[in-house]
């Protein structure tokens, strides 16, 4: 079975690769007699009765002499683009690209296109992709069909050139729409020259690699009464994202029986000739988790990038209020960052939540112990999560029995029409809601 993956795979890469090559070569009118000379091929293979084979001959000379003529085209150029720092899913930005010619003849009727990383994935990345589609197919949940575009990065227009002398830079604004959150990777341009006939473009390479990284999409999030009052934090803000109390202190005192040894001020001791402590504020604000699940089967998914979503919607909503944020995930270990109150801010949590990945093992213990680690410090507790099974309810079961508030998204699959119980959640109904993909706005307005 895995040999016929592995054949399906080949066939794919082989088949994005023409559809890829061939969008840009031809022209339209190129694609036009493409396929009529194809049409009149199929079609006259009955000579006796069909008059179109008479179509294939001259259609196929012509398309011979415009990819002869493309042989011809020898020309260098350099070019250097203005990119923003950040991007964001679904919004498409602008951005220049200024081209230099860089030899002896004039260049005219010239076409940029953009060379991005491969976006095709590996053959375990796509198995597990049309798994997934296996499996929302037998169950009946039917969605659209997953296509190139859901391992695409990125689409950008191309863009035609102003006519161009020797050694002369021309500039040309291009449109790009990133289409999943991660990295764009650029790896050059593409000047592109069509035949005299207008058939079949021949193509020069200009290398220019260049990085854009693209932030996860954000919903308009209501103002959320999140779970949790203020806690004493031990080592207050500055120390809420490190081990142990701060080196800051607000006062000298006289030591006391069971005082820490490390808080003795050594040179005061030397001074007075009596051992001295430093005194250290007790400082209370509230701490909130966000808990992020990454254990998906399908890496693809489209509940998983709107989990990302959410969270990154929180995330930017809290850090305008007077609180800190934990953000929990597993990736390929446990991670646990911190923003608010001056330690981040949303920019960094939304680079950090642009890149996260997916965690197909399955290892859901490795999320409750990092959870349950950091019970004792957080205010309350936010739950991304897709899917409502046992470990999961098991989870939030046991941090509210530690007496910590929780608030309980469930992310579902568009048109599953899964109703959860709310099993754990069920004396607080009004913190348990599930978000269906597609719907996500609509959902996130009843937490208000």
């Amino acid at each position: 079975m895995r040999l016929l993956f592995k054949i399906l795979y080949r066939l794919y890469r082989l088949f994005s690769w023409l559809q890829y090559q061939g969008g840009r070569r031809f022209t339209r009118g190129g694609l036009l007699a493409l396929v009529a000379m194809i049409a009149a091929g199929m079609m006259g293979v009955d000579t006796d009765n069909a008059v179109t084979y008479q179509a294939f001959t001259p259609i196929f000379f012509l398309l011979f002499i415009a990819i002869v003529f493309s042989w011809f085209f020898r020309a260098r150029f350099s070019a250097t683009r203005l990119l923003p720092r950040f991007g964001t899913v679904g919004h498409p930005f602008s951005y220049n690209v200024r081209v230099k010619n860089l030899s002896p003849k004039n260049q005219i009727g010239l076409t940029l296109f953009e060379n991005l990383a491969d976006p095709r994935p590996a053959f375990d990345e796509w198995l597990a992709a049309q798994l997934a589609d296996e499996r929302r197919v037998r169950s009946f949940k039917f969605s659209q069909p997953r296509s190139n575009r859901a391992f695409r990065q990125a689409a950008v227009r191309e863009a035609a050139l102003p006519p161009m002398r020797p050694n002369a830079e021309v500039e040309a604004r291009l449109e790009i729409m990133p289409l999943r959150r991660g990295v764009i990777r650029f790896n050059g341009v593409t000047l592109a020259r069509p035949d005299p006939l207008g058939l079949f473009r021949s193509f020069v390479k200009a290398p220019a690699p260049q990085t854009v990284l693209v932030l996860p999409k954000r919903y308009p999030m209501p103002r959320v009464a999140l779970p949790g009052t203020m806690k004493y934090q031990e080592g207050g803000v500055a120390m809420a994202a490190n081990v142990g109390r701060s080196d800051e202190f607000v006062a000298l005192r006289d030591y006391r029986r069971g005082d820490p040894l490390r808080h003795i001020h050594w040179r005061s001791w030397a001074k007075t000739g009596r051992p001295i402590v430093k005194e250290f504020e007790d400082e209370f604000f509230t701490r909130h988790a966000l808990v992020l699940d990454t254990f998906t089967d399908d890496p693809r998914g489209e509940a998983f990038e709107e989990a990302v979503s959410v969270a990154a919607s929180f995330a930017c909503t809290i850090q305008t209020q007077e609180s800190l944020l934990d953000l929990l995930f597993v990736g390929r270990q446990a991670y646990c960052f911190t923003s608010g109150r001056g330690l981040g801010h949303a920019d960094q949590m939304l680079e950090i939540l642009a890149s996260v990945r997916p965690s197909p093992d399955g290892a859901f213990g490795s999320l409750e112990h990092l959870v349950l680690d950091h019970a004792g410090v957080v205010s309350g507790c936010i739950f991304v999560l897709l899917s409502w099974d046992e470990a999961r309810r098991e989870l939030v079961r046991k941090l509210k029995r530690l007496g910590v508030p929780v608030l309980v998204l469930v992310i579902a699959e568009s048109g599953s029409n899964t109703r959860f119980a709310p099993g754990p959640m069920q004396d607080e109904p009004e913190k348990f809601q599930v978000l269906e993909a597609g719907r996500i706005e609509e959902g996130l307005v009843k937490l208000a």
